[in-house]
């Protein structure tokens, strides 16, 4: 395994809640400024194929995009990114799964980069804009290289099975239950554990965020959405097939069906995760008559039974795996003085639909220590606690509009891919983005999972395109309809004058010919 960069920075005592993968990036940014990190995770092991994720299913994928890779390629760790992109599986685009009106099954690849995709350069600190894919990664084998990383390093202890119970964010002093064995029985203790600086990176219903909330005034807001989620597991082709992939492992497989949606991202052992998006009363409406699920899925995400999972195992899978809720949270401040800031789904836990979630929560790491704490003297408390308070002010709007975008994003996947509006704006804007580079013009998409725009500037500069797109399609309508108005016009001026010429001609002949009489 490679090393990270030397270490630098007075040594403090960093104490980080949550060992998934930002808890886990936040560690060794810490560590690798020379802080004595102790990392202390909820659950057992996340190495151990044993340990049940906090959402109780067995795996999930993630797509890492531009973000997330510039946050791993900043972390000081040279080996890092090239080794998780080693085990990832590149994107380059939707495929829109469908049938047409004979029934036939049709499936239409829509590219992410009009540009087409280029060789990336994995260790460059240059993010490359253009060309790139989103990769799709598996969640636990990302957390592991990570976790791997950091127990290398002599400076990050690990302690795992230790749940937060309270914090004194004055006093810098946090409590942990932790199951010890006494008298031949595991029994819960509580230990007191001191602090210089604690960051919360435990998730959505995070701890860290519960007990911040008795030392500020936070703005908090959570939403439920009215859709669950299943997983589901397309298998991989017979071994007497080739044991390969049954769909193109270079996209993202859509099957869109307006109030819900059905996707499939590919794994490295040959199958795919699937995830059914479902409002919460169809789901209740199939479990009550499990008959159903079958007919459901013929009838709206053609193509995925029989041939890509069977019957017999979607119904199991139907039955079986857990219907999870989506939750959206917003809040503000994240920090308290200088000794606690939470990052992640911690501060803005949002919907998975534009795929950011991870993407956001690695980023809000770069950017809390490269962009805020570098610069810090952290024996001096006044320094970090402004430094924590820009934070808070900087990152809050850029998450306020990734939180939204995501949730505006899952109409865009559910019906606006098969939209001729959006196939028409999509078209108009990637040749725009292709021809006159100097423009600047790219697609929201681009701007989002291809480059490090600040969330909020990109929903500025997609809002100023969308002006300028609907100023010129009004202007060219109003100059084709005046352009028709007028040509009408002089055709009817030209068959009135026509019309007079005759009507004078033929009195004319009259005269002469003694018609009038």
């Amino acid at each position: 395994m490679a090393g990270c960069e030397k270490t630098r920075q007075k040594t403090q005592k960093t104490v980080i809640v949550g060992a998934g993968p930002v808890g886990a990036m936040a560690g060794i940014y810490a560590a690798r400024r020379g802080h004595e990190v102790e990392i202390y995770e909820l659950r057992g092991d996340l190495r151990l194929p044993s340990i049940t994720p906090l959402n109780f299913t067995r795996s999930i994928n993630l797509a890492i995009s531009e973000r997330g890779l510039h946050a791993l390629r900043n972390s000081g760790c040279p080996g890092l990114i090239n080794g998780i992109l080693a085990d990832s599986i590149p994107m380059h685009g939707r495929m829109i799964h469908g049938s047409d009106s004979s029934g036939s099954l049709t499936q239409k690849a829509q590219v992410y980069d009009v540009h087409g995709e280029v060789e990336e350069t994995l260790t460059t600190l240059s993010p490359v804009t253009f060309g790139q894919a989103i990769r799709a990664i598996d969640r636990a084998g990302l957390n592991k290289r990570l976790l791997d990383e950091l127990e290398a390093m002599p400076n990050v202890k690990l302690f795992f099975n230790h749940k937060l119970t309270g914090a004194d964010f004055r006093n810098k002093a946090a409590w942990f239950e932790v199951e010890k064995e006494h008298d031949d029985k595991l029994r819960a203790i509580e230990i007191e554990v001191q602090f210089d600086f604690l960051i919360g990176a435990d998730g959505a219903h995070s701890a860290t965020r519960y007990h911040l909330m008795k030392f500020v005034r936070m703005t908090y807001h959570q939403t439920y959405i009215d859709t669950l989620w299943c997983e589901f597991t397309i298998p991989p082709l017979p071994k007497e097939e080739g044991g390969g992939y049954r769909l193109s492992p270079n996209h993202l497989h859509i099957w869109p069906g307006k109030r819900f949606m059905f996707i499939a991202i590919p794994s490295r052992n040959h199958s795919f995760t699937c995830t059914l998006f479902l409002p919460s009363h169809e789901f209740s409406y199939l479990s009550s008559i499990p008959i159903l699920v079958e007919p459901f899925f013929k009838q709206h995400f053609p193509g995925v039974i029989p041939s890509l999972i069977t019957p017999e195992a979607l119904q199991q899978q139907f039955a079986q795996n857990p219907h999870l809720p989506l939750v959206s949270v917003k809040c503000t401040p994240y920090h308290y003085a200088a000794s606690c800031v939470i990052l992640g789904d911690a501060a803005h836990a949002m919907v998975p639909f534009y795929g950011q979630g991870m993407n956001a929560g690695l980023e809000d790491v770069r950017v809390l220590f490269e962009q805020f704490l570098d610069a810090t003297d952290f024996a001096d408390p006044a320094a970090r606690e402004s430094a924590l308070d820009a934070y808070t002010k900087h990152r809050y709007p850029d998450l306020v509009a990734i939180n939204d975008l995501a949730m505006k994003n899952y109409d865009e996947m559910r019906s606006g891919v098969t939209s001729r509006l959006y196939l028409f704006r999509k078209w108009v804007e990637e040749r725009v983005s292709l021809y006159l580079p100097a423009s600047g013009w790219r697609t929201q998409y681009v701007r989002i999972s291809f480059g490090n725009e600040r969330y909020s500037d990109v929903v500025r500069s997609v809002a100023w395109q969308g002006l300028v797109l609907r100023s010129v399609i009004w202007g060219c309508s109003g100059a084709a309809v005046l352009g028709t108005t007028w040509a009408l016009w002089r055709k009817r001026e030209g068959a009135s004058r026509g019309a007079r010429l005759l009507v004078g001609w033929l009195g004319h002949l009259g005269k002469t010919r003694g018609w009038e009489r």
